[in-house]
Formats: structure tokens, sequence, C-alpha cells
């Protein structure tokens, strides 16, 4: 198995646990679509496309690295930081973020939500990962992307890592706003004790 392959291999997995399983889990347990982001164009709703886009960019990437190797140089790669140590951080990061990612979902049961809930009263989840950093999911998903381009370096897998950065803290900042209307001072509070990201 090439490591192109490994790595699509790996994607899917990623995928199917943080997203359909979990999504699946939640579902079944409550009755609940965990998937909260609207078809309008408010800012929650074009975060969500943004969201959709870069998923379906790293699927293309990757699939390009694993099955089409001979377009990848259209992809801009940065030779000079193709090497195997970065490689095998990237790994790392991935590894390091499917695991810190599958662990705050889980702290967080039935309080998980992809986008915002605006229909369903859920409880503030403080303790766990969530005791260390207000976002730890997100934190997971920004060191899988830095993963990502570590192990594929090149011009489209630092525009995913760009463009998620961007998304990921557009949202961190509309559902602060969410909370502090729907939780008050308890989340008043939180945000006094526990960092953005540490």
């Amino acid at each position: 198995m090439t490591s192109g392959v490994a790595l699509f291999i790996f994607l899917l997995i990623y995928f199917f646990f943080v997203f359909f399983l979990r999504s699946y889990l939640l579902w079944k347990r409550t009755g609940v679509n965990p998937l909260t982001f609207n078809k309008s164009d408010d800012a929650h709703g074009y975060n969500g496309k943004v969201f959709t886009f870069i998923s379906i960019l790293e699927f293309v990437v990757v699939f390009i690295y694993a099955f089409k190797i001979d377009w990848y140089q259209y992809l801009l790669p940065f030779w000079y930081l193709e090497n195997n140590y970065l490689s095998y951080v990237g790994w790392a990061c991935l590894v390091l973020s499917l695991v810190l990612v599958w662990i705050a979902q889980s702290q967080m049961a039935d309080s998980w939500r992809i986008g915002i809930d605006e229909k369903t009263k859920t409880e503030l989840v403080t303790n766990g990962l969530f005791s260390i950093s207000r976002n730890p999911i997100f934190l997971g998903v920004m060191i899988a992307n830095v993963g990502l381009l570590l192990i594929i370096p090149n011009a489209f897998t630092l525009l995913i890592v760009s463009l998620s950065s961007i998304s990921i803290n557009t949202q961190i900042r509309l559902e602060e706003a969410f909370l502090k209307r729907s939780h008050g001072d308890v989340y008043e509070e939180y945000l006094g004790k526990v960092g953005r990201w540490f």
C-alpha cells in the first residue's frame, strides 16, 4: 500500500468516526439531527457552505495524491518541505487529532452539534477537555489540517489550512455569541476561566 492510499483510507476513517458515526449515534439516542448549518445566506449558513467546500477539497487533493500521482504536479507541491521527518510529524498530528476530537465529542455527549442549534436547548459542557480548552474539537480539526499539510505540502493543502483557520475562527465567534445568549452568566464565568484554545 502506498502512502497516498494509506492517507486516503485514514481520511475516510476520520470522516466516518468524527462526522458520520458520531452524528448517527446522537440521532439514534436523541432523535436530534446534529447537523445544524442552515441553508440561508447569513454568516452561519455561509460558513456551513465554506466547511463543505473545504471537506470536498480535502478529499479531492488526497484522492489525486493517492490515485492520480501524475496529476499531483498541478497541486503545486512544495518540494522543499517533502521529507520523511515532516511526514511522520504530520501522521502524528492526524492520529492525535482523531483521538482528541473523539474524546471531546464523547464528553459533549448529547450537546454535540455541527453548527449552532437554535431549536434544542443543550447543556453547557465545561468538564474534561473543555476545562482546558473551550474548543478542543476545533483545535483537533486544526491539528489534522496542519498534519495534512506536512504529509503532502502543496498550494492546495496550504489553502485548506488557511480557509479552515478562517472558517473555524468565524464559527467560534458565532458560537460564543450564541452561548452567551443561551447560558448568560454561567458562560461568562466559563469564559473567564478557560481560554479559547488553551
